[in-house]
């Protein structure tokens, strides 16, 4: 039997806005395939912060995990990630501690250490240059975890008693290191870091330090998926997501083109070697392709959780994009509600 089809199945939405749309309709669109993840038994759904991102419209992560666990009922929902040098522990603290009250055993706090966005942009955010450079992570880490352990010299209400489960997120070695050292279930972003998912994985899992959270480590990979009926529709409905990740290199980011304009768009020579590189790292195509295509990431790095970040123009594709994939993975709609501990 494939390990897929044993392992808990997770999502990872940035709420994309298309081409000719606007952020309303993209987070619209989120709330309908969480409800449909959630039928299909996905575990948990996470959303990701980006700023000053126009093709982006999960800015502000706290606000849209309340607002899709009002509209769901069992799926867990959470930040993959929040990123911590943008913001102040206390706050954090304040806002997870809230929604853990509001929707107990229910949450996923995921941390990571990057900005997340542009030096200007992070800037804007912390209204500071202190903490740009990440530096700080550890020191503010920990004054986030005392919030919620009620040790810390402030009250942090209500954070203290509601604690969601913290994970740390990673695309290299050292937030591998830190999750391990801290007995922390560790995410790593293979979707966009792919030639460090081994090395960080093994880092993770020799450094790991059994703790109150995990006796064992405990590591989820996540993969760009696109499934559709045909391998030749796959990798049409995958031009747009390949044509941002052109235009994030070269400083001019923009709404999700349709597969037509990604068709029709002018990519020069280095254009074309780094969309060949950037999809090399996906998994695109029928059914069939894809659970070979994953089969194999599950066997390669050993991970205890997929999940899954589809980022297609069309709504009606990327709906059925989902359906196929947990039909790939055999899923239930027991199996996202009896999964991990996490």
């Amino acid at each position: 039997m494939s390990r897929l089809s044993e392992i808990p199945l997770s999502v990872l939405d940035l709420a994309p806005i298309t081409s000719g749309s606007d952020a309303t309709t993209a987070l619209r669109n989120s709330r309908e395939l969480a409800q449909q993840a959630e039928r299909l038994g996905y575990h948990r759904y996470w959303f990701a912060e980006h700023h000053n991102m126009p093709g982006i419209a999960s800015s502000a992560p706290a606000v849209l995990i309340g607002h899709i666990a009002d509209a769901t009922s069992t799926i867990r929902v959470g930040s993959g990630g929040v990123m911590l040098p943008n913001h102040a522990p206390l706050v954090v603290a304040e806002q997870f501690g809230m929604l853990e009250a509001l929707h107990p055993g229910r949450i996923d706090l995921g941390i990571g250490r990057a900005p997340g966005t542009d030096q200007k942009t992070a800037r804007a955010l912390r209204r500071t240059e202190a903490g740009l450079s990440a530096e700080n992570f550890p020191q503010e880490l920990t004054e986030l975890i005392k919030y919620f352990e009620g040790t810390a010299e402030l009250n942090a209400v209500p954070a203290a008693g509601n604690k969601p489960p913290i994970w740390l997120l990673g695309s290299s070695g050292y937030s591998a290191q830190a999750a391990g050292l801290l007995g922390l279930p560790f995410a790593f972003a293979h979707h966009f870091s792919a030639q460090n998912t081994l090395p960080a994985l093994e880092l993770y899992r020799r450094h790991f330090r059994p703790s109150e959270v995990l006796a064992e480590p405990y590591a989820m990979v996540c993969a760009s998926v696109i499934v559709a009926d045909t391998d030749e529709h796959a990798r049409w409905i995958a031009g747009p997501g390949a044509l941002s990740f052109v235009r994030l290199r070269q400083g001019r980011p923009a709404p999700l083109a349709t597969p037509e304009e990604a068709a029709a768009y002018p990519y020069t020579e280095i254009d074309r070697l780094v969309v060949e590189d950037r999809m090399s790292t996906q998994i695109i195509g029928s059914p069939e392709t894809v659970r070979a295509g994953l089969d194999e990431l599950m066997e390669s790095t050993a991970a205890d959780e997929l999940m899954v970040t589809t980022i297609v123009d069309g709504h009606e594709d990327r709906l059925r994009s989902f359906e196929l994939l947990s039909e790939v993975a055999e899923r239930t709609p027991s199996m996202g509600r009896s999964a991990a501990h996490t």
